[in-house]
């Protein structure tokens, strides 16, 4: 169980709620983009090239700040394609803790597609961002531009998490988080290129494979069993709604009390 504890106070002075974080450290769940960035041969594009480099320092730079998490989706995402990389993909996801994808996620996920926040033909993003909600996770981190690290699906993304009784998670390209911890800004536009193109036509694939959020989640679930099988580890951090509110009642208690004194 996972019993660190998250409070947000507004800085009047940045205009906007900063998370504190009290035990664990924040957990960073990674989409698929990020992990074939890490992997991918370096470009010789000055943009693709930036987007290796950033990534490669979060992985290697930040793995004392967060604890990566990843889930069966991005596990069955990360064979597909270019059978060159795929090992090196296993290879970095061999070592990460995989999230269980639960009963929840699955109605999550299909609320977000059934009011448009992700497209019907994006099952498997709609996974990627209901079991990271689902389970408390504080980060998802992308560079899926079209579906998930994009200003306005984000809100409407939070839109749907609120209103089904989730803390919404913060989307963040790998830039973006890094800058949430003081690193040194940088500025990229929103642009296409090969290692995108390569994981957007490995996503097309593979939700062509499945008629409906159904079949998806009954594969995923194989794909988490066998996990087990091969000795990864598999988890759950899921919270029910009713056990959310006595920890955040008992968290207000103490500061209510330390208040006092």
């Amino acid at each position: 169980m996972d019993d660190s504890v998250s409070i947000l106070f507004y800085s009047s002075k940045q205009q906007h709620f900063m998370v504190y974080y009290i035990g664990s450290k924040p957990r960073v769940y990674l989409e698929t983009t990020v992990i074939s960035y890490l992997v991918a041969r370096p470009s010789n594009n000055v943009k693709v090239a930036s987007w290796q480099q950033i990534t490669q320092q979060l992985w290697e730079d930040y793995t004392d700040e967060f604890t990566f998490v990843v889930s069966p989706v991005v596990l069955t995402e990360a064979i597909q394609g270019d059978a060159n990389v795929v090992q090196r993909r296993r290879d970095v996801l061999s070592n990460l803790t995989v999230l269980e994808v639960l009963p929840e996620a699955d109605i999550l996920a299909q609320k977000m597609l059934d009011v448009g926040a992700v497209p019907q033909s994006s099952r498997s993003d709609a996974q990627h961002i209901a079991i990271a909600t689902t389970h408390g996770v504080e980060y998802l981190v992308s560079w899926n531009q079209k579906h998930i690290v994009n200003e306005n699906k984000r809100e409407h993304i939070n839109q749907v998490c609120r209103e089904a009784g989730f803390s919404p998670i913060t989307i963040y390209t790998p830039a973006e988080l890094m800058r949430e911890f003081q690193m040194k800004e940088k500025e990229f536009e929103n642009y296409t290129d090969p290692i995108l193109e390569e994981c957007y036509r490995i996503k097309e694939e593979f939700n062509a494979q499945f008629n409906s959020l159904e079949e998806l989640s009954a594969h995923l679930r194989k794909v988490q069993e066998e996990c087990k099988q091969q000795g990864m580890k598999v988890v759950s951090y899921y919270v029910p709604p009713s056990e959310r509110k006595k920890r955040l009642s008992s968290t207000d208690d103490k500061i209510l009390d330390t208040t006092s004194q």
